[in-house]
Parts: C-alpha cells; structure tokens; sequence
C-alpha cells in the first residue's frame, strides 16, 4: 500500500517536468520566430473562441483562438493557428508575422514582447519547479518517517546486519 506514495508524487513530478520542456520549448520556438528577422504580411482567417468549465459551481474560462496565413520568402502558404491573440484582431484583418526559416516552420503574430514573455515563462517554470520540489519533500519525508524500522539502509549497511 506504501507504493501509492512513491507512484502518486512520482507521476505529478513527471507531469510537472513535462510542462516545464513544452513551456521552454515554445518559449525558445516563439523567441526564434523574433530573433530571425523575418517578417511577412498575414491575414487573419477565422477569429473564435472555446469556452470550458461552467459544470456545477466552476468558473467559465473563455480561450481566443485566431487562424492565421502568409506566404514565406520562398513561396510557400504557410497556415497555422494560434490561442490567446488580441481580441481586436478579427477575421480579414491583416498582421505582422514573425516565422522562422526551414522545413519546419514556426509562426506568430504575437509581437515581439520579449521582457514580458521571459516573465511570464520564469513565474511558470518556478511554479512547476515548487511542485517538484515539494513531491520530492514529501516523498522524502515519507520514506524517513513511515519507513518500517528494520528497513532503514545508511551507507550500504541495513540496521540489521551485524559487523563482526
């Protein structure tokens, strides 16, 4: 029944590592888009919005999604879709789009905001880390004070064996 304890701490501490590799990954992605230098004119092709929660007493939580073209500096029609853009941003409406160059393209029409971003990441990623670090707390506290106490290892030497 111990197990619980190590696999329920363990999985959220997997959970929250994770989130933490997306969020950096997108963070270093949007933050390459700005660097590159390149710019295009897109067009705002579908402006919409999802709406979750409400069931019982939750709070609704409404999400602005935009649908976006341009054609790259080579030619191509790249569309791609991003959440949380300004509501003043409707469909036919053109914007500036920061993409980076190469087989995998990446897009946004979120302009270059780079102070506020790194904020936004450094307050994510410290929340994630204080989860981490208090599963691994608890895990830790839990091994040491509900440890049966023959089972207690130190060094390589259970409380059992005896040294001659």
């Amino acid at each position: 029944m111990d197990v619980i304890f190590y696999v329920a701490p363990g999985l959220i501490m997997a959970l929250a590592l994770f989130m933490a590799y997306r969020v950096v990954r997108r963070w270093l992605q949007i933050r390459g888009a700005w660097n590159s230098g390149l710019t295009a004119e897109g067009r705002c092709l579908r402006a919409y919005t999802t709406v979750s929660g409400g069931h019982g007493d939750t709070s609704v939580r409404s999400t602005l999604h935009h649908v976006y073209e341009f054609i790259t500096h080579d030619g191509r029609v790249i569309r791609f879709e991003e959440d949380g853009g300004p509501g003043t941003t409707l469909e036919g409406d053109y914007v500036t789009v920061y993409y980076t160059a190469g087989r995998q393209v990446v897009a946004t029409a979120q302009a270059p905001s780079r102070v506020r971003h790194a904020m936004a990441v450094v307050g994510i990623l410290a929340f994630l880390g204080v989860v981490v670090v208090f599963c691994a707390g608890f895990v830790v506290t839990y091994a040491q004070i509900f440890a049966p106490y023959g089972d207690f290892v130190f060094g390589g030497i259970t409380d059992a064996t005896v040294v001659p």
